[in-house]
């Protein structure tokens, strides 16, 4: 059983392990990518057989970056420039940056393992550090403390799951300590904002809220650096002199992803207003099935692609798994191990002891969570799940 039914090498989410496997086929699958349909796609694909215009910044790549700009800006508009997908945008954003080879990258412990690989691939140094106990982010706080006892070139905050990050309190330490701060918005589209200071790299893959297939999409208030991204992602190629500076790679969106993503936008109040309120249900139905599971603090006018808990201390996450697979219910397992405990990031740097994200991982268990999903299903999963953990 793969946890994303009809998506292969799911960006943003780990690998099978085998206490939620043997699930074929699942009743409630942990999640559905939620597409445009052909005929959604058609007036798009129309527009590009007449442009014959398919990648190389084309015009319905313009215009999604227009509007994914209005997407994720408030009273000023940010900057944007699409990519490929969200890995390749924060390798970018961080190489655009220009920080010191080798130097050193704040990453949380509790993350996906893209957010580790993006630093190593631009020739950076992962340092994890903590999250706190309720929201499940790294804050300017842990940052400050990590300050203290290592010397750090950045700051990538993770907006877990979701849940924003605070940027306005990330533009005050920005401002405080000359760091500069990038957060990892992969899965906040509709909930993240954009700070000052602070820049948010999005992604547009198929299991997020907002999705093109692959995509992601870089937004900043410094225009200057999306330019810098847009550049890289063009192989370094100066568009005046067409001289390459700073070696970049192919990392451009095409029309056929800008044309789905588009597409996707256009039902976007809908299916954000849909997620909104099948949340809120999960919320209410868990309290009454299953008051010892704890729930990610977390704003409940949140847009979020995923439900994750946190098991009660006696529940062991193995065997609520399997008992979740045997009843056909998909289920996860957020995010165990921890980044740096596989082998390829084994040599990051540790800022502290990291006793939140240790006793999180593993214990945080994915339940279902889909626009598919119906009020009826949720009761089912909350039911099951309190039946194995009062079991």
């Amino acid at each position: 059983m793969r946890w994303c039914k009809h998506v292969r090498g799911c960006d943003g989410e780990q690998a099978d392990h085998e206490e939620t496997r043997n699930v074929n086929p699942e009743e409630i699958p942990l999640l559905v990518p939620d597409l445009p349909r052909a005929e959604k796609l058609l007036p798009y694909l129309h527009r590009i057989d007449r442009s014959r215009w398919y990648t190389n910044f084309g015009p319905l790549v313009g215009e999604l970056e227009d509007k994914l700009s209005r997407l994720a800006g408030n009273e000023r508009l940010p900057a944007c420039a699409t990519v490929a997908n969200c890995s390749l945008g924060l390798e970018l954003a961080l190489a655009a940056m220009g920080l010191p080879r080798g130097g050193r990258v704040l990453i949380p412990a509790l993350t996906f393992v893209a957010t580790a690989g993006s630093v190593l691939r631009a020739g950076l140094t992962p340092v994890v550090g903590d999250v706190r106990e309720d929201t499940w982010l790294l804050t300017p706080d842990i940052a400050r403390a990590a300050l203290r006892s290592l010397q750090i070139a950045c700051v990538i905050p993770v907006a877990t799951f979701g849940c924003p990050q605070d940027v306005d309190a990330w533009d005050s330490f920005s401002s405080q300590t000359s760091v500069p701060v990038l957060v990892d918005a992969a899965g906040a589209i509709g909930n993240q904002r954009v700070g000052v200071l602070t820049s948010c790299v999005f992604s547009l893959h198929a299991t997020k809220t907002l999705g093109a297939g692959e995509g992601g999409f870089i937004a900043s208030h410094d225009p200057e650096l999306v330019e810098r991204v847009r550049r890289l992602s063009n192989f370094g190629i100066d568009p005046v002199t067409g001289i390459v500076g700073t070696a970049g790679t192919n990392a451009k969106m095409s029309e056929y992803h800008a044309a789905v993503a588009l597409a996707a936008l256009d039902a976007w109040p809908e299916q954000a207003e849909l997620r909104r309120r099948l949340a809120r249900h999960y919320c209410n139905t868990l309290s009454d099935y299953c008051p010892e599971v704890r729930m990610q603090v977390r704003p409940t006018a949140g847009v979020y692609s995923i439900f994750p808990v946190v098991l009660p201390e006696h529940a062991e996450p193995a065997f609520v798994a399997q008992h979740l697979a045997r009843k056909r219910i998909g289920s996860r397992r957020w995010y165990f191990p921890l980044v740096h405990e596989h082998p390829a990031f084994r040599e990051s740097i540790r800022a502290d002891a990291l006793p939140t994200s240790s006793r999180l991982s593993g214990r945080i268990i994915g339940l279902p969570f889909h626009s598919s999903l119906t009020e009826s299903q949720i009761q089912d999963v909350c039911r099951v799940l309190g039946e194995v953990i009062g079991s």
